[in-house]
């Protein structure tokens, strides 16, 4: 059993990639373009380069697009989210709105290590 699950990991690394970018790139739309929800009615200079992070390094975590240097980048960005937004509100990740960037973090963090996954440019180049 263990060994038919093992051989699905490529599979599961590549399905939590290509999800956690199609979040990570909504949010990005949702701070530039207002879609799918209206975003901040002014951005200032960081909201600004957090929308251009999440909708860039979303979309090429989708693809699987240099995806270990990417997600070392994305990572740090919302290490710095957290820090910088939620950690002064609360110390509890449920009471200052912080579990999306924690979880974000550490799943690119994740995918510093595996790398991509299946279905991805980087295994389809040999990167």
């Amino acid at each position: 059993m263990t060994d038919k699950l093992s051989a699905l990991q490529p599979y599961a690394i590549g399905a939590l990639r290509i999800v956690a970018g199609l979040l990570y790139f909504e949010h990005g739309t949702q701070k530039l373009f207002g879609i799918p929800i209206p975003g901040p009615e002014t951005l200032g200079m960081l909201s600004l380069v957090s929308g251009l992070l999440e909708v860039i390094g979303g979309a090429l975590i989708i693809l699987g697009l240099f995806t270990r240097p990417v997600a070392f980048v994305l990572s740090g960005h919302m290490a710095f989210a957290y820090w910088m937004a939620h950690a002064p509100k609360s110390v509890f990740p449920v009471a200052n709105g912080g579990d999306a960037a924690i979880l974000f973090c550490f799943v690119f963090l994740l995918l510093v290590t595996t790398g991509a996954g299946a279905l991805s440019i980087d295994r389809i180049t040999g990167r």
